[in-house]
């Protein structure tokens, strides 16, 4: 294996499927072994080595077919490899295939000691459990009824919840979220993030949002293949620009991403910018100052003492052009040590709609602490939207915690007020500052 703090190392792995044009040709291939082949190779997956380290959470992206699901079931030992080999170190526990492990015919109450069992749990430690076990669950009295009668959600359910309850040091998580109710699904993932503290996880979702806010690392397939690994953020936004390109026609040999230097996108500027700044079209927008005495509510273990738009030299704006590139900057002290900090902000309208907005939780999965009296800053840069005329807000918001549960520490309902006038061209609530418009003559009608 690699490192002594590496739990899951997989080196050279691959998996390849027979597949038979006829069902005749399956029953030939046996009589005639290595001497003449019936059937085409198809390799799920191919090729692949990376490590994971202990108490590391590493997310698992690709389009439905690209090999996820595959390597998930070689790390947790239910499929053999054709080639290389997948080394683990330590209990896991696997939500794979929805319902895999679950007798249709047994009550839940039944399966949850079957699913214990098989996860390494004595009779007498399921007992001690069952009760947490079910009560995470939460399906009520269909758990002494069969499980062929019950819906996915709740056998999602039942699964997680003993999934959670086995003392696992590695938890392997496949799309377990994608089906049942919201609520139960914020429940696992709280109890995912509590469980990234003490164990080591390997997860799977189609919701890169998820993913993002999650994992340490990510793993990007690409029928079969290894696309990327590394920082979340960047595998993420790499995959979700080529999946986008793709819907589009790009593919490899259309239009590319842009440029990316040190793992963000090359900045483009709207073609428009320079015509509409001279014409009446320009969209001026005023920006008042802070004002630290406006309306605000919260713990106040910590506060925030500036807010302002400013330039890319961090000048703050009195007077801005929609389209043009901001950064929101807020400043901040700490009056007491706080475990983790979470700085957001929305932008509303003159009715309280809110337009956008932001955090900063995604980019610190490991937390952001800070001490008594440190001083401490976040800063948001995008485009300006355009904006039809009117009186704007930026509302700020300090909290301590997660996504999922934290106390606000200070929240300010209009921590800048800003003006627009102009913007006759906006269509919407908001008009986007565009990277390229075109008009094109594809010939004529027959």
């Amino acid at each position: 294996m690699g490192g002594a703090e590496t739990v899951i190392h997989a080196s050279g792995l691959g998996k390849c499927y027979p597949l038979y044009a006829k069902p005749s040709h399956r029953l030939m291939q046996s009589l005639l072994g290595d001497r003449k082949r019936f059937y085409r190779e198809f390799w799920a997956l191919r090729d692949l080595s990376f490590d994971v380290r202990r108490g590391e959470t590493l997310g698992i992206i690709g389009r439905n077919g690209s090999g996820k699901s595959t390597l998930l079931q070689m790390i947790a030992g239910t499929l053999k490899p054709t080639e290389g080999d997948a080394h683990v170190r330590g209990k896991v526990a696997a939500l794979l295939e929805l319902g895999s492990g679950f007798n249709p015919e047994f009550s839940g109450r039944e399966n949850v000691y079957l699913n214990a069992a098989i996860l390494g749990l004595s009779r007498a430690q399921t007992d001690a459990r069952i009760d947490d076990i079910l009560a995470f669950a939460d399906i009520g009295e269909f758990v002494d009824q069969p499980v062929r009668n019950y819906s996915t959600g709740m056998v999602m359910r039942m699964a997680f919840a003993v999934a959670a309850h086995v003392d696992a040091e590695i938890l392997i998580i496949d799309e377990a979220l994608a089906v049942g109710d919201a609520f139960f699904a914020q429940k696992c993932m709280r109890f995912l993030r509590e469980f990234r503290q003490r164990g080591t996880l390997l997860f799977v979702s189609h919701d890169t949002g998820a993913v993002a806010g999650l994992c340490d690392r990510a793993l990007w397939l690409e029928r079969g293949r290894l696309r990327g690994i590394g920082d979340t953020r960047e595998i993420v936004t790499a995959y979700l620009e080529a999946s986008m390109l793709d819907r589009q026609g790009g593919g490899d040999g259309g239009p590319k991403a842009a440029v990316r230097r040190n793992g963000l996108p090359r900045r483009r500027i709207d073609p428009r910018h320079e015509l509409l700044d001279r014409s009446h079209l320009r969209n001026d927008i005023k920006v008042l100052p802070f004002d630290p005495a406006s309306a605000s509510f919260g713990d106040l273990r910590a506060r925030v003492t500036d807010v302002a738009l400013c330039d890319e030299d961090g000048r703050p704006f009195a007077q801005l052009i929609g389209g043009e590139s901001v950064i929101l900057e807020v400043s901040m002290v700490a009056d007491e040590p706080l475990g983790n900090v979470i700085l957001g902000f929305y932008v509303k309208d003159r009715l309280g709609q809110l337009l956008f907005g932001d955090n900063t939780f995604l980019n610190y999965p490991d937390g952001f602490p800070v001490e008594a009296g440190e001083l401490f800053r976040a800063r948001f840069h995008f485009d300006m939207p355009r904006l039809t005329s009117g009186e704007y807000f930026i509302t700020v918001g300090l909290s301590e915690g997660t996504q999922e549960e934290h106390v606000v520490q200070h929240w300010i309902h209009e921590a800048l007020i800003f003006t627009a006038t102009g913007g006759d061209m906006v269509t919407g609530l908001i008009g986007l500052p565009m990277h390229d418009i075109q008009l094109e003559r594809i010939g004529h009608e027959p």
